[in-house]
């Protein structure tokens, strides 16, 4: 998505390095995607710098990973500022190359603006006029009306998309046979915000009962779209529901589904949400999943969703996987938190997100993993290629599991994953086994069993809000026969209960670019930061966030 507020890309050589070499970025609201082709640097790292244009001190950014493959090395600076002008340097062999790039800006240029009637309509609505990089054009209901799209399931959707350059915003969709909005193939430029998606889908269920259907969604966007925001939506109650794992592999209604995605997409601030006779195949998710495009493929952002009552993933973030940032999502009620099979290019950055329960039907709460990999072969041009060679990055995540998730990561093949400063409680395996080179990098983590859910809730502190402090003090079980002295009585206690620092604080390593703020001694290990401010998720979580029109009159 190139739009007037990101059009300062830097694409031409600079002085500092040789004519064939390139560097250039593609961002978004807030993370910048980097690349710099050229052979490999002769220390191996490509460090990065950055600030804000005519800011006096430099940042220190997470260094650029290499691809050998394309003779490139990527890498992301994230948690940055919308409409903000960035000078970076790319930095190794002595030298550097300067880029300048600004941030998406969070002002849509204003076009064209149709007003959809208002009260309630039964036909689907053809969006078939677009707009232009200057100015986008609006589809919303008149000021002080609400626009309703209810079908009554006698059409398959409420909207289609046929257009580039569009903006939905504030509709309540109801009933859609199908999917709620389904964009075409190609359509390029598309915000969805503020809209309510209910009742789409048809009945689903699993695929060995006959049911061939499957992936009905509130956003359904075909191969090649791309550049397409999806915020502050309320997404719930689909018609059908997913079968859980006891019948198979879950098929079924999904809230947002990409297949073979353009990229450079940003889905946040979204609440997906249903019961779980009406549960999700996958919240976020779409496809080819062991590809080099995927879904959102590269250049993209998932950040700030509540996403609940999944069978299978609640975000399915799987095939290229190029520069593509997830954080900050509440992810509850599912079988996998986030699948990454396959990472193909990399890198994907997964951090500070809270992991809810994991369960694996309605009659086992035993739990999945928190984490899906794994990687397949693919021909391309007559070559036999890999689909597991790009970088994950897993930095600052808690996983809060009471009730289940077995293990952190699933039992495929994986390579090049690094994980650090994450609070991964679980009664399975922590890590899998390195299956030959390149090798994982699993470090500083806090991980193990437990007797109980109760053990690890004590590590926070209690709140109605989906937030989990740090708690000063934990309880742990000191095994053995302790002696203690009470009021002059000597006695002992087998295995007793104490109260003991908690472990996470003061307890990460400083990851350059995502912990810079952190406070204490050193970073705190999990999503949160004692001292900073509380990670906030789902609709109402969104800066300026207003009431929609839908409920409002």
């Amino acid at each position: 998505m190139r739009l007037i507020a990101v059009s300062l890309l830097a694409l031409a050589p600079v002085a500092a390095v040789a004519a064939e070499f390139k560097a250039w970025a593609v961002p978004t609201f807030e993370s910048i995607g980097l690349y710099f082709d050229r052979p490999p640097a002769a220390s191996g790292q490509m460090q990065v710098r950055y600030r804000q244009a005519s800011a006096a001190d430099w940042k220190q950014g997470y260094p650029l990973v290499y691809d050998a493959r394309e003779k490139q090395y990527r890498g992301s600076l994230v948690q940055l500022q919308p409409n903000t002008i960035y000078e970076i340097k790319l930095e190794a062999d002595g030298g550097s190359t300067d880029l300048h790039v600004r941030t998406r800006s969070e002002s849509i240029p204003a076009g064209k603006t149709t007003l959809l009637p208002a009260g309630s309509t039964d036909k689907t609505v053809f969006i078939k006029e677009g707009g232009t990089e200057s100015a986008w054009h609006l589809y919303a209901p008149p000021p002080g009306t609400k626009f309703v799209s209810d079908v009554f399931n006698q059409s398959d959707y409420n909207i289609v998309v046929e257009a580039n350059y569009v903006v939905l915003r504030g509709l309540e969709l109801r009933n859609a046979g199908i999917h709620s909005v389904l964009i075409k193939a190609g359509v390029q430029n598309v915000v969805i915000e503020d809209c309510h998606m209910i009742g789409w889908g048809r009945a689903g269920g699993a695929r060995v009962w006959g049911v061939l259907t499957g992936s009905d969604s509130g956003v359904f966007a075909e191969k090649g779209a791309g550049g397409l925001v999806i915020q502050r939506n309320l997404i719930e109650y689909p018609r059908g529901g997913a079968n859980d794992w006891e019948s198979g592999h879950p098929s079924g209604p999904q809230g947002i589904t990409l297949i073979d995605s353009a990229g450079n997409n940003v889905i946040r601030y979204n609440t997906i949400r249903s019961t779980d006779d009406h549960g999700f195949n996958d919240g976020i998710g779409g496809g080819s999943n062991y590809s080099f495009q995927g879904s959102p493929n590269r250049d993209s952002d998932i950040h700030g969703n509540i996403v609940s009552n999944c069978w299978d993933d609640a975000i399915e973030s799987e095939g290229a996987n190029r520069n593509v940032r997830i954080w900050s999502n509440y992810l509850h009620h599912t079988f996998v938190h986030v699948a990454t099979a396959a990472t193909a290019m990399g890198p994907l950055y997964i951090f500070r997100n809270v992991f809810g329960e994991s369960r694996i039907s309605h009659q086992d709460l035993s739990g999945g993993m928190m984490i899906k990999t794994g990687m397949n072969h693919v021909t391309i041009n007559g070559e036999r290629v890999s689909t597991g060679l790009g970088h994950r990055f897993i930095f600052h995540n808690t996983a809060l599991q009471p009730q289940g998730g077995l293990d952190v990561f699933s039992n495929h093949e994986l390579h090049n994953a690094m994980s650090r400063n994450n609070i991964f409680h679980s009664r399975g395996r922590s890590y899998p086994p390195d299956r030959g080179e390149p090798r994982n990098d699993f470090k500083n983590d806090l991980t193990g069993g437990y007797l109980g859910g109760g053990f690890v809730k004590s590590m926070f502190l209690p709140s109605q809000k989906p937030e989990w402090f740090l708690a000063g003090s934990v309880d742990k079980i000191q095994w053995g026969r302790v002696e203690y002295e009470r009021g002059g009585k000597q006695f002992a206690i087998t295995d007793p209960v104490v109260s003991v620092k908690n472990p996470a604080i003061d307890a990460g390593v400083v990851l350059p670019g995502f912990n810079d703020d952190y406070t204490g001694s050193a970073p705190d290990i999990g999503a949160y930061e004692t001292g900073r401010p509380a990670l906030r998720f789902g609709r109402e979580s969104a800066p300026g966030f207003a009431r929609a029109p839908w409920e409002l009159y």
